[in-house]
């Protein structure tokens, strides 16, 4: 017996087809959905702990920068407290200077040279004076320079050719010089000995740790 199926199949078919595709393309659009609020709840957390983290982060930096300001407001009074300490030690080694000074010209002036004039400004001192030769002059520089514990880069501003009158017969011709030299202060030798105790004191430190 022959069967004839007389129903439209082919459109039927294509229903089902129509079907299925908008069943997998609305299953698709519901999986991406679910991967998409599931992506967007996790960058959320990650974000939120980053905030977090952030937020810590700032709190340290915060406490850090006012310790910081402390330690610099302690370094700027202890610099304050050095200066003072410095000024003050200063003025009291000032007080004997001017008699070191003037023992200490006496000591190291050669013969044959003697002062005009002398002045003062900190702590550089200007002289003038007359000299036999050039020689009695350099011997004088030498001397401020090497064999002097108070006294310290004598330098040459001047040196000329001048006469001296002795008596009505008696012209000589003398050198007239002019020079600087820098006065040292009793603390800045105990300051150098500080300065080089100081490495040598915590080298010792260190050995006797080690």
């Amino acid at each position: 017996m022959i069967l004839i199926n007389l129903l439209p199949h082919r459109e039927a078919a294509r229903k089902r087809r129509r079907e299925n595709f908008y069943a997998s393309l609305g299953g698709a659009f519901l999986a991406g959905g679910l991967l998409a609020g599931a992506g967007y709840l996790w960058l959320q957390t990650q974000i939120e702990m980053q905030q977090s983290r952030n937020a810590l982060l700032q709190a340290e930096i915060k406490k850090l920068d006012s310790e910081i300001k402390e330690i610099s407001t302690l370094q700027a009074e202890i610099a304050a407290l050095r200066a003072r300490q410095q000024a003050v030690e200063d003025l009291q080694g000032d007080r004997n200077l001017p008699v070191h000074l003037l023992n200490e010209l006496v000591r190291q002036l050669p013969d044959g040279v003697y002062f005009t004039g002398m002045k003062q400004e900190n702590q550089v001192v200007t002289l003038q004076g007359m000299a036999q030769s050039n020689e009695r002059v350099s011997e004088l520089l030498r001397n401020l320079g090497n064999s002097s514990p108070w006294l310290t880069k004598p330098e040459l501003i001047e040196i000329t050719a001048a006469n001296v009158t002795l008596s009505a017969r008696d012209v000589r011709r003398v050198a007239s010089f002019r020079m600087r030299v820098d006065v040292k202060r009793p603390t800045e030798d105990k300051n150098k000995a500080d300065g080089a105790a100081g490495p040598a004191a915590r080298r010792a430190a260190a050995a006797a740790k080690g």
